[in-house]
């Protein structure tokens, strides 16, 4: 019976009787899904692709305008002009001494002199969208700690092996038994470079070493640049501009066509090279067609269609990368107010949750413990296990910014929001801006001068005797 049931079933596929149907569309099959639109494990997908993804992803970025804008308003919403530390600790005198630390060694942070600490945050930002991971090496100069960007190449991708007991190096990256990451295995030299030699990768335990990536699933190692959606997009809108406007120009060349119906080969007025008769048309004047002549002019292709069809691919880019449509390609035109600023709330809420869940744990947490373990044992500043810290990012400008403070008003009137969580959001620490007000006061009051009122700080209540 059951030789019997494997022959109807055959029967059944080479005569194309009925087919198995499976409750989700999705997991079925048929002409309409493309057998190569499918998806393996994440980690090795990325692997695979992350080098060829990347390069296409530079070249787009230097290249490609939509891209540009794409890219730098990310970059700008997620680092801006920096991510501000402050030290979170009961005693105000340790606070202090801290965010002095910080503030003083931020100035000199790049090892390549090149910028600061922010101006790392920016260019880790960047690296991490165009090519998918950021890497910055915890360097321990005779100046102190500098930051060391390494370009993700250079972190050996095809250093792949097995090394006995659970340990393993997967794309440069070596993991202990338990799945930790141990150590990074780094090239000396670009593997681009015009003078590069085969010389075996330094390992960099991984406690000096910063991966900056945002993983799509468990098992990823490596990242992949957050243009990988969009690169094929951006590729096809770039050849539609071109083609159009390669038609623009050619229709403009041609003002008409001139017909010999007759086969005459009639003379006409004006001016041949080789087939192509330069006539000129001047205002007002009337020509006189020899017999057996017709003139058909040029129509210009009618463009409105691709123009729709160009900005249906730019919404499509401007979804894959997460940004507004406005900020992607600039046209502002048919916004207003509800819409900028609906478009402009998930925008940050996405910001926000890259920030808070990717940005500051992978990176800025990390500098953080090590430029204050390196002061501590410097003796620059007291000793302390507590290194906790509070991020502020910058602010992000609304479209109405009276309107968002009127609403900031009424929720602290009405016990919804504290002034620290209040002067959060607009990027800083409230205690600084508490001791800037104090001072700006004081200086006025020395000074004489007189402004909007505002808030002052009460007055100390004097102690009696019974007190």
């Amino acid at each position: 019976m059951g030789a019997l049931a494997g022959l109807k079933q055959l029967a059944t596929r080479l005569l194309g009787g009925p087919s198995q149907v499976r409750s989700f569309d999705a997991a079925g099959g048929g002409r309409r899904w493309d057998r190569r639109q499918s998806f393996g494990p994440i980690g090795p997908e990325v692997l695979a692709a992350a080098g060829p993804v990347r390069s296409r992803s530079r070249y787009m970025g230097g290249n490609n305008g939509w891209a540009v804008s794409g890219i730098n308003a990310l970059v700008t919403a997620l680092a801006g002009t920096g991510i501000v530390p402050s030290a979170a600790h009961a005693d105000p005198e340790i606070r202090r001494q801290r965010n002095a630390r910080l503030t003083a060694w931020a100035a000199n942070a790049d090892a390549d002199g090149l910028t600061d600490f922010y101006g790392i945050q920016a260019a880790a930002v960047r690296a991490m969208i165009v090519d998918g991971e950021a890497f910055i090496h915890l360097e321990l100069t005779p100046a102190g700690l500098r930051l060391r960007q390494i370009p993700a190449e250079m972190v050996d991708e095809s250093h792949t092996l097995e090394l006995g007991d659970g340990r393993r190096i997967v794309a440069g990256i070596e993991f202990d038994a338990h799945g930790r990451r141990v150590a990074y295995h780094v090239l000396q030299g670009r593997p681009t470079d015009l003078y590069a030699t085969y010389a075996p990768p330094v390992r960099i335990p991984a406690e000096d070493v910063i991966h900056l990536f945002q993983p799509m699933g468990a098992g990823q190692v490596r990242g992949i640049s957050w243009l990988a959606p969009v690169l094929l997009n951006l590729s096809e809108n770039d050849q539609l501009q071109d083609a159009l406007l390669v038609a623009a120009k050619i229709s403009a060349m041609h003002a008409g066509f001139l017909y010999d119906q007759n086969g005459t080969g009639t003379a006409f007025e004006g001016d041949q090279a080789g087939n192509i008769l330069e006539a000129g048309l001047e205002p007002g004047t009337l020509k006189v067609l020899p017999s057996g002549y017709d003139i058909k002019f040029s129509s210009p292709q009618q463009v409105q269609q691709a123009i729709e069809l160009s900005q249906l691919g730019l919404r499509a880019v401007a979804a894959g990368l997460g940004v507004p449509e406005h900020l992607l390609t600039g046209d502002l035109r048919g916004a207003n107010y509800s819409s900028l600023r609906a478009g402009l709330v998930a925008f940050r809420q996405r910001i926000e949750q890259i920030q808070y869940q990717t940005v500051i744990p992978q990176m800025l947490n990390p500098i953080w413990r090590r430029v204050m373990t390196v002061a501590i044992l410097s003796g620059e500043i007291e000793p302390d296990e507590e290194l906790g810290v509070d991020w502020y990012p910058p602010a992000m400008p609304w479209v109405d910014p009276l309107k968002d403070a009127e609403a900031t008003q009424a929720m602290l009137a009405a016990g919804l929001m504290s002034r620290r969580q209040a002067v959060a959001a607009l990027g800083y620490d409230v205690e600084v801006l508490d001791a800037e007000i104090a001072a700006d006061r004081e200086r006025e009051r020395a000074l004489g001068l007189t402004f909007v009122t505002v808030a002052t700080p009460a007055k100390p209540k004097e102690q009696t005797v019974a007190d």
